[in-house]
């Protein structure tokens, strides 16, 4: 090699080393590492010159990306195709750090594969950054479906699940129920002890419901203001009436004082219960305004009370019904 053969390559060798890419060589056929930079001890702490083959590269790999980057990297080779992939790389004090492999394929005047190379890059801040974006897309995910005060579910959400439940109630031929809720005499609450502690009210209800709604598929939600909803796929109406007791239970457990309520000492609630088991032409909203109905009749009947009845999946129409 002449001297200005020697010149050229430290020049390119120079360039390498001094980017925080971490160049690297793979000979194909042997499948050991010609080169590899020296800022991967800057990087991941092992030396130059403990890379020796690919193994090295694959054992300081996060065993849950490993299988599928090897794979898929071996595959592409093999295809003499250019490719990249992310994976996390062990380093020395048993940390991870997110790489970026660029690789090229290098072929033979026949177009056999001769070797690898390519780059790794540090993308570590990147996955941060992207993570982070992840976290805060969940975030404004869980937000748009969650009551942003009692922490259940808003009305919003409460609309697709009702239209979930009833069409696997219309499909399966179970009954359907609904629980809707009031806090009795909630505006003097708020007039008396404050809008400070009518939101503590409103949590704790909304506990004390999360509490009563045991099943996995029960759900709540706020419905707006001090009422609540309740949806209990699979329950008949002596069930539904059973869940809405225990809420009157938990909440009267709590002992919330209620000085201006007309009814009691303590924080009460009236609901209204109803079952159906939805038909093929039947829609929701008529059976919400329906069990609204029994909620108005709780109410007017005195409150700190139920209502109950199952309707005909049609009409809506109350085929029996009880007070509580």
């Amino acid at each position: 090699m002449n001297d200005d053969a020697e010149t050229t390559q430290e020049v390119y060798k120079a360039l390498l080393e001094s980017t925080r890419a971490i160049p690297w060589k793979i000979d194909w056929k042997t499948m050991t590492f010609a080169y590899i930079g020296p800022q991967i001890e800057e990087l991941l702490g092992w030396s130059q010159s403990s890379w020796v083959s690919v193994n090295d590269w694959a054992e300081r790999m996060h065993p849950d990306d490993r299988d599928a980057v090897v794979a898929f990297c071996v595959s592409q080779s093999q295809a003499g195709t250019d490719h990249e992939a992310d994976y996390r790389a062990l380093t020395t004090t048993g940390d991870y750090v997110w790489i970026r492999d660029v690789v090229h394929v290098m072929r033979t005047p026949d177009g056999e594969v001769e070797a690898l190379i390519g780059f790794m890059f540090d993308i570590s801040e990147r996955k941060k950054a992207e993570q982070q974006l992840i976290d805060l897309q969940k975030q404004l995910e869980e937000y748009s479906y969650k009551d942003g005060l009692t922490g259940v579910a808003n009305r919003r959400m409460f609309d697709s699940m009702l239209e979930v439940e009833w069409a696997n109630a219309q499909r399966t031929g179970e009954p359907l129920s609904l629980i809707l809720l009031d806090i009795d005499y909630f505006k003097q609450y708020n007039d008396h002890y404050g809008h400070i502690q009518g939101d503590d009210c409103l949590k704790s209800v909304g506990r004390a419901l999360i509490d009563a709604a045991i099943r996995p598929r029960d759900f709540v939600a706020r419905f707006g203001g001090e009422e609540f909803v309740l949806i209990l796929p699979a329950t008949d109406e002596a069930a539904a009436c059973q869940v809405a007791e225990r809420c009157r239970k938990l909440i009267r457990e709590q002992c919330i004082p209620h000085e201006k309520s007309g009814v009691a000492s303590l924080l009460t609630i009236s609901l209204g219960v109803g079952t159906v088991a939805p038909r093929h032409e039947d829609r929701p909203l008529p059976f919400i305004q329906a069990v609204d109905r029994l909620l108005y009749r709780a109410k007017q009947q005195g409150r700190n009370r139920l209502e109950s009845a199952r309707f005909d999946s049609t009409r809506m129409v109350e085929e029996q019904g009880e007070s509580r």
